[in-house]
């Protein structure tokens, strides 16, 4: 999966019930992978707004 340019690495975790996803230093953790995509999203547009 991507945003916009950057890739995104979605994987299972292990010991514990859901997903994370990691992408241009974010983390993000959710149940499916639906949900933790849309989380990383929000992150992404949130760091990227920091840095301008």
């Amino acid at each position: 999966m991507r945003i916009g340019r950057k890739g995104v690495k979605i994987f299972k975790i292990r010991n514990r019930k859901g997903y994370a996803a990691i992408c241009d230093g974010n983390l993000t953790e959710g149940r499916s992978i639906p949900e933790v995509y849309s989380r990383m999203v929000k992150a992404v547009c949130r760091s990227s707004k920091k840095r301008r």
